[in-house]
């Protein structure tokens, strides 16, 4: 069997799209869309949460090792960097009001089996509530960035314990 996979869609649709409902011209679209994504590229990197129009939050995040002495605090405990896209509370929504259905096709293109979810429609916190991950561990979180000018944004830590003694050693 074979999912039937969706595509992304190309900036020069959405831009076509957003034109067309807006009622203005293609160009002045593009024009903003480019100069909104170097906005929001511009403030993230500077270790801002920007805001998504009808969509939600996104900023720039760090995975860490943990440390109790703040001696032993050095960018070698720098695991990966992350984007964090956090949903605004109406697109959660929507997202838990909409059925989700599945198609399996086999080989030759005929439909073996459809369903439509029944589930409770949880959608999925990337926070974590109240910092909380996925297994039920605690992460500590930075979002400080290091800007070229040698100035630094500090991170909150508004996870709990993970950068404490009894944390699980991970910060996000």
């Amino acid at each position: 069997m074979q999912p039937d996979l969706y595509i992304a869609l190309s900036q020069a649709k959405v831009i076509k799209e957003a034109a067309l409902r807006s009622g203005v011209s293609q160009g002045l679209m593009k024009a903003c869309w480019d100069a909104a994504g170097e906005v929001i590229k511009a403030w993230a990197t500077e270790g801002h949460s920007v805001a998504l129009p009808g969509l939600g939050t996104m900023r720039f995040g760090l995975r860490a090792k943990s440390v109790e002495d703040v001696n032993k605090v050095k960018t070698g405990l720098i695991k990966t960097r992350r984007i964090i896209f956090t949903p605004s509370q109406d697109l959660k929504d929507e997202l838990a009001d909409t059925a989700i259905q599945i198609t399996c096709y086999d080989r030759n293109g005929d439909i073996v089996k459809r369903v439509t979810s029944a589930d409770a429609g949880e959608v999925e916190d990337p926070e974590g509530e109240n910092g909380t991950t996925e297994n039920g561990s605690t992460d500590s979180e930075n979002n400080g960035s290091q800007s070229g000018s040698g100035s630094q944004n500090s991170g909150s830590d508004t996870g709990g314990s993970g950068g404490e003694p009894g944390g699980n050693g991970d910060m996000e």
